[in-house]
């Protein structure tokens, strides 16, 4: 998607340790007509595909799930990365690793929520090692559901995430693919 390419080229950065920071229209504050054309794009993308149900992980996932959530005329869930006291106990786990907060944590996703009719379209902001998504892709296996696919705003193309999801014969359709990008320069360059 063009238009997310130029506008992470405007007001994204580089980081030290190959983290992209798009925090300023992704995922701290959110340019929601930007989303909406996102979301747009991933119906167009994902029409031929039976989705009855959009999964995101908490948090940066959460508005691009919702606006998706929208578009598709379905209810969007979001995966828990801790137990609260208000959760049910009948829950969906997976353990995963954060490449961005270099921590392990429980994804936990009520089963209330998720069930075998399920067709899930996972949509998440950043791709890149795929341990959040590998934990989405088991919650949603555990509950019985299928994967219809994966939409993403940034993939990393560089690194594996993308590949072993797509490994799986799962469809995954990112916006803005990143080839290379040097915390030395800041240069960007997409695939």
């Amino acid at each position: 998607m063009k238009e997310l390419e130029e506008r992470i080229l405007k007001d994204g950065s580089v980081r030290p340790g190959d983290i992209i920071k798009v925090d300023n229209f992704l995922n701290h504050q959110i340019d929601i007509a930007l989303i909406d054309r996102m979301a747009k794009e991933w119906k167009k993308l994902f029409a031929d595909k039976e989705i009855n149900k959009i999964l995101t992980v908490e948090a940066s996932g959460i508005a691009l799930a919702a606006v998706t959530a929208l578009e598709f005329s379905v209810p969007m869930v979001f995966a828990k990365k801790s137990a609260t006291t208000n959760i049910d106990k009948e829950v969906y786990s997976a353990k995963v690793y954060s490449y961005t907060h270099q921590n392990e944590y429980n994804l936990i996703v009520s089963k209330k929520y998720l069930g075998p009719e399920d067709k899930v379209l996972i949509i998440d902001d950043v791709l890149a090692n795929g341990k959040a998504l590998e934990g989405l892709i088991a919650v949603v296996q555990s509950a019985g559901a299928s994967v219809s696919g994966v939409g993403i705003a940034i993939e990393k193309g560089y690194m594996p995430g993308g590949k072993i999801v797509r490994d799986m014969g799962i469809q995954v359709e990112s916006l803005a693919i990143i080839a290379h990008m040097d915390d030395q320069t800041g240069k960007i360059e997409f695939a």
